[in-house]
């Protein structure tokens, strides 16, 4: 239990500081995102690792996964597992349309010092009282709202589950999310609590990267709408991030807000 709290632990601390190139990346990647059979299934995998998209640092904790359906409601997954780097669920398709499937990580990090002695804590807000002492000095506190998603489409495409909660950093396709090609541009739009999020860095990097000497991502600017393009230079799978941080915390005692969104998305040969 005390392994399993520590890597957890260790999994937000990385979540709330920016996306970049380098670092341990949190992702999900389905075995399909189009389907078109009787009865579909499709199968997910769910890990943070370093190189995308082979699991070989830890698991996404089940209990954070969100499924939105095509008619906006909620799923759950099922024949879940979790084993020592990646967890494994599936989806069962029961509705025509496109299916978002998220990864939703949130929660308060605070460091502080009792008797000269650094310390750390992380939990969520109705903890935070009892969890630092009274004592305590240099007090520092900051949320953080992390988001991944991958998205499936079960026939014709769809726009029920993909209206934005309102909440923290989130992608609004403009483009058919599950209709991506080679060659052709991408549009998307990058909204922060409901609002067009402008000026934001947007980092595209295709998987496969154990097998490069370079990252190669690509790189675009949020306009004054929160929208950007991709052009996607060649088919695979794609791991699209943003994030960035504000004083807008829900939390009285939090100064920052950090944010982030990542998003899975297959590119299709023309």
């Amino acid at each position: 239990m005390i392994k399993h709290s520590l890597k957890w632990g260790a999994l937000a601390l990385a979540l709330a500081l920016p996306f970049t190139a380098q670092a341990h990346k949190m992702w999900m990647v389905p075995s399909a995102t189009n389907v078109s059979v009787a009865d579909p299934w499709v199968t997910v995998d769910a890990a943070v690792s370093n190189d995308l998209f082979y699991p070989d640092h830890m698991p996404v904790a089940l209990d954070r996964i969100a499924i939105t359906t095509p008619d906006g409601q909620t799923a759950k997954p099922e024949n879940a597992i979790t084993g020592q780097y990646r967890s494994v669920f599936d989806v069962h398709l029961t509705q025509p349309g496109t299916y978002k499937i998220a990864a939703v990580n949130g929660g308060l990090f605070a460091s502080y010092e009792v008797d000269g002695q650094k310390k750390r804590w992380r939990g969520d807000a109705a903890d935070l009282a009892k969890a630092i002492p009274s004592s305590a000095k240099n007090v520092e506190l900051s949320e953080s709202i992390n988001r991944v998603e991958t998205f499936v489409t079960n026939g014709k495409p769809s726009d029920g589950a993909l209206k934005p909660g309102g909440k923290g950093l989130e992608l609004v396709p403009v483009t058919r999310v599950t209709d991506l090609a080679s060659g052709e541009a991408a549009t998307f739009q990058l909204l922060l609590d409901g609002k067009p999020a402008p000026n934001l860095k947007v980092m595209a990097i295709a998987g496969e990267t154990r097998y490069r000497n370079a990252q190669d991502e690509l790189d675009v600017t949020t306009d004054k709408d929160g929208k950007f393009s991709i052009t996607w230079p060649h088919a695979g799978m794609y791991w699209v991030s943003a994030s960035t941080q504000d004083d807008k915390s829900s939390i009285k005692q939090a100064k920052v807000r950090r944010l982030s969104y990542a998003a899975t998305l297959e590119v299709l040969p023309q």
